[in-house]
């Protein structure tokens, strides 16, 4: 017998849930998506040279990614608040620290471990993990799209914020600023403190059975599902090529001779054209099959790569390449998640939904890292577009074949998909 015994929360709890999610997200994916802003500063400060500095961040993206499914498993376990406000001491820390290092070493602690450890526990897996488990279903996709625009809103406003800052008083001006923001997220925290859903005894329709299986059965039967390792493989592309262009495209920018506000601004379009595109992403996600969505998510990064390296390198070539890879930037997140929720239920969401993750940012290490390698060795980062191009054809088809069903063990009733 299916049974569904969510308790239900009034519109107003499930308001300030979804809400104290978005904002967290806005903060610390801002303080992560400003970081390719400071990597000129830095190397005029430091010394250092692109490579070196682009590696210190490619590892960032590898911790921001290798974190989350750490994190999430203890919030699976203890709650989300400790996690988040961890994770704000983490970020803040680095990010203030960050101006007073000088070796490559130094920058690797800052901003490859601690700022993007700390931005890791105050992301994707924990806030939608956390909201889908305080849900019940119809709910959330909706959520997951709202969770993520708030990530959008937060490119949007902090890229033409750090960039003024650091054009005006300066870059360590502009990362004290970034750091004592990311402070907000500890109150914000306090709204994360609400009880999770009851678990259901029986499967719930629609849902995987969850019944009397423990973390590590549900990693191994996780990581021998074909569809949960296509998601795998799809959101590696989507790491490198986030992490190419917040990293790479202010220098991008300047080898085409333009304003370095024409990278601030185009930054702040892609967040600010990707809110639209998440809540987008989490409608759509509701009445048609999530993996088909991401398909055409990957196929239509392809096409707009390839039209952009056609193009005369204008300002507003900028604007409008923003704009279009901005609809579907981080609009991947909705389906991503939501396919993980479909196949094993919400029980493990924030680990499972993490190591996804996990991957998606070791894309975003090769992404940075082989950006910078690309610039010094060949004087520009053609192959790298051309990589970007490539990969995100194979994104396209390597999600067709994933199966929009529960995962049933032996032994347990039959869900319907």
């Amino acid at each position: 017998m299916m049974m569904n015994t969510h308790t239900e929360m009034s519109p107003r709890a499930a308001w300030l849930l979804i809400l104290a999610a978005s904002a967290i997200l806005m903060i610390t994916m801002g303080a992560r998506l400003t970081t390719g802003l400071f990597l000129s500063p830095l190397n005029t400060a430091t010394g250092l040279g692109v490579a070196s500095i682009s590696f210190a961040l490619a590892i960032g993206q590898f911790m921001w990614g290798a974190s989350q499914p750490v994190f999430g498993a203890i919030a699976d376990k203890y709650g989300p608040a400790r996690v988040i406000v961890l994770g704000a001491l983490l970020l803040a820390g680095g990010l203030a620290a960050t101006p007073f290092v000088s070796s490559e070493w130094g920058l690797l602690l800052t901003m490859g471990v601690l700022s993007a450890a700390g931005a890791g526990a105050g992301s994707f897996s924990i806030l939608i993990g956390a909201t889908a488990q305080r849900l019940p279903p119809a709910r959330r996709p909706f959520a997951s799209g709202f969770i993520n625009a708030g990530g959008s809103f937060g490119q949007f406003v902090f890229s033409p914020l750090m960039q003024f800052l650091i054009a005006g008083p300066g870059w360590i001006i502009a990362m004290f600023t970034m750091a004592a923001t990311t402070l907000l997220t500890i109150p914000l925290a306090w709204l994360m403190r609400g009880r999770k859903a009851t678990q259901p005894t029986v499967a719930a329709a629609g849902a995987a059975p969850v019944v009397g299986i423990g973390l590590t059965q549900q990693l191994r039967e996780a990581l021998r599902d074909r569809s949960y390792l296509c998601l795998h493989a799809g959101f590696f592309t989507c790491g490198f090529h986030i992490a190419f262009l917040v990293t790479h495209l202010p220098g991008e920018v300047a080898l085409c001779g333009l304003p370095v506000g024409v990278a601030g601004t185009a930054l702040g379009l892609i967040g600010l054209f990707n809110i639209a595109g998440s809540l987008s992403a989490g409608a759509l996600s509701t009445r048609y099959r999530m993996k088909n969505l991401l398909a055409l998510m990957y196929f239509s990064r392809a096409l707009i790569i390839a039209v952009y390296l056609m193009a005369p390198k204008t300002a507003w070539t900028f604007y409008i390449l923003a704009a279009a890879l901005g609809f579907t930037w981080l609009a991947t997140v909705p389906p991503t998640a939501g396919l993980v929720g479909k196949l094993f239920g919400t029980r493990y969401l924030a680990t499972l939904f993490g190591l996804t993750l996990l991957s998606h940012q070791i894309g975003g290490f090769f992404g940075a890292w082989l950006g910078g390698l690309s610039f010094v060795r060949f004087g520009d980062y053609s192959w790298m577009w051309y990589a970007d191009i490539a990969l995100a054809l194979a994104a396209a088809l390597v999600n067709l074949p994933i199966r929009e069903a529960p995962v049933v063990r032996a032994g347990a009733p039959l869900a319907k998909a």
